[in-house]
């Protein structure tokens, strides 16, 4: 007999277990093709954390609306949704297409977001218990259309689902979008220095001199984790993150509060990592930490120095993953300068499924044309790697 699910919605986390949703975002077992074994970007703390500091919320343009699928009392499946009525802090991009359906007479928005908000980083999205009865996925996806058509949404999208988890979307009638972004992998290197010899010597060159003048003679890094980081590292760090942050996006995201709320919750899951000009802390960058990887999130900075960003985001990631041996780094959407300091192109995904039919085909041709131009500049961009061609190489 076929499992009987019901399906609803709640509009804050509060309302939901904290343990029976992680029982379902992050489970104990999981294999490589189902996704990271611990994703912070979609558990209970790091989710409620961004509701309980207003980061997220109606007057955000992100309105919670949770879905939950439960066998009896059991929750067997979720997702992190949201009502969106703008397509900021995503990281896929859609504007165009939402111009191109209210020319044609539609309201876009709202729509469906599935996602760990603010976030673009890869990592299970239709969250499934690994127990959980046969045909839990299938609900889950029922479940978000029904909440499309509940909301009267025209759409839904999935940014950053697996790969496994795009396939399955796309059998049930989703239509995938390709993206890129540029992660370090450790190839099992033994410190830092083993990680630039395996790059070619001018590139190798070219990242020591970037180290040496970002530091130069007055700046020095502090790594922090848990316990270590106190309140007044917050305050710096949110400094540095609201002066970048309006620079660059006119409204940074996240609120003050979040990062007490996320430092108290998961202190054991956070790397900062802070530069000092003498007594004063003037840049910094936030990064969480996985099971497997780490993924830079944040940065800011008071000063202008070259390349003082490359040191604080890229370089002393590499450098703490290869010390930890952690897998790889990500970090962030964009930016093919990440390519010359020992970074690869990696595909990224996205699922959208459009209540109108003709919208829909529309869009779904857009992203095959689309997804082909991305894997020809992905092989072009693994053809300029700046590592070592060969053994023969010299590696001074």
């Amino acid at each position: 007999m076929a499992p009987e699910f019901t399906a609803r919605f709640v509009q804050s986390l509060d309302k939901v277990d904290a343990a029976a949703w992680d029982a379902c975002a992050n489970p104990p077992t999981l294999s490589d093709e189902e996704g990271e074994r611990f994703n912070p970007f979609v558990a209970h703390a790091f989710l409620s954390a961004l509701e309980r500091s207003g980061s997220v919320g109606p007057r955000t343009g992100w309105s919670p609306v949770h879905v939950l699928v439960e066998q009896g009392e059991r929750l067997v499946a979720c997702a992190p949704a949201y009502l969106k009525t703008h397509s900021l802090g995503e990281y896929v991009f859609d504007q165009s297409w939402a111009q191109a359906y209210e020319r044609a007479g539609g309201a876009y928005y709202p729509k469906v977001q599935v996602a760990a908000p603010f976030t673009p980083v890869t990592g299970r999205r239709l969250l499934v218990a690994t127990d959980a009865p046969e045909g839990a996925r299938g609900a889950l996806i029922a479940a978000l259309r029904g909440l499309r058509k509940a909301a009267q949404a025209s759409s839904i999208h999935v940014t950053y689902p697996t790969q496994a988890e795009a396939e399955a979307l796309r059998d049930s009638g989703f239509t995938l979008r390709a993206g890129e972004q540029f992660h370090f992998l450790n190839e099992g290197y033994a410190s830092f220095d083993d990680f630039l010899n395996a790059l070619s010597s001018r590139k190798r060159k070219s990242v020591k001199r970037e180290r040496r003048e970002a530091l130069g003679e007055d700046i020095s890094i502090e790594r922090l984790a848990g316990a270590d980081i106190k309140a007044h590292h917050w305050d710096a760090f949110f400094a540095f993150y609201m002066d970048t942050g309006a620079r660059k996006w006119g409204r940074p995201y996240l609120s003050r509060a979040f990062f007490d709320l996320i430092g108290a919750a998961m202190a054991d899951r956070i790397l900062l990592v802070m530069a000092k000009q003498d007594a004063n802390y003037v840049a910094g960058a936030i990064n969480f930490l996985g099971d497997d990887a780490i993924y830079g999130r944040n940065w800011g900075a008071l000063i202008e120095r070259p390349f003082l960003h490359f040191e604080v985001c890229y370089y002393q990631a590499i450098d703490y993953a290869i010390r930890h041996g952690y897998k790889r780094v990500e970090a962030g959407a964009q930016g093919e300068h990440k390519l010359a300091r020992g970074y690869r192109p990696v595909v990224t995904w996205s699922a959208h499924d459009f209540a109108d039919p003709g919208f829909h085909a529309a869009i779904s041709d857009y992203c095959r044309r689309e997804c082909v131009a991305v894997g020809e500049m992905i092989a072009e961009q693994e053809a300029a790697l700046p590592f070592r061609k060969n053994e023969q190489e010299e590696t001074t």
